[in-house]
């Protein structure tokens, strides 16, 4: 029994050497980028239906919070002209007021009038 499982231990220890060598081996950041592309690509290439099923769900989320995000960006730029427009509304009414109260001369002064 000691055997078969020396045996067994040697022949997965042999096959992990094989696959090894077949990998290149890479240095640097710019290896470590390229051997997990590479893992990622193989992996893909294994399994593409869950790697499709990602990309369905996620490209959804994707543009759904796109299509979310533009439309509050639209209707905060609704809101802000608007409030300008009101503002400007505001301030000429104020203007427009404060001219007329300069013309009309206080009732309280005239003669005759009981307060």
């Amino acid at each position: 029994m000691r055997m078969a499982s020396q045996g067994k231990g040697e022949g997965d220890q042999h096959s992990t050497d094989d696959n090894q060598s077949t990998s290149p081996t890479y240095t640097g950041w710019p290896g470590m980028i390229q051997q997990q592309y590479r893992k990622i690509k193989e992996n893909a290439e294994t399994y593409p239906y869950v790697w499709g099923s990602y990309i369905v769900v996620y490209g959804g989320f994707g543009l759904w919070f796109t299509y979310r995000w533009r439309k509050l960006r639209r209707t905060e730029d609704r809101v802000r002209v608007l409030q300008d427009r009101l503002r400007k509304l505001v301030e000429a009414e104020d203007s427009a007021s404060s001219a007329v109260a300069e013309k009309v001369p206080p009732t309280a002064d005239k003669p005759g009038i009981p307060n």
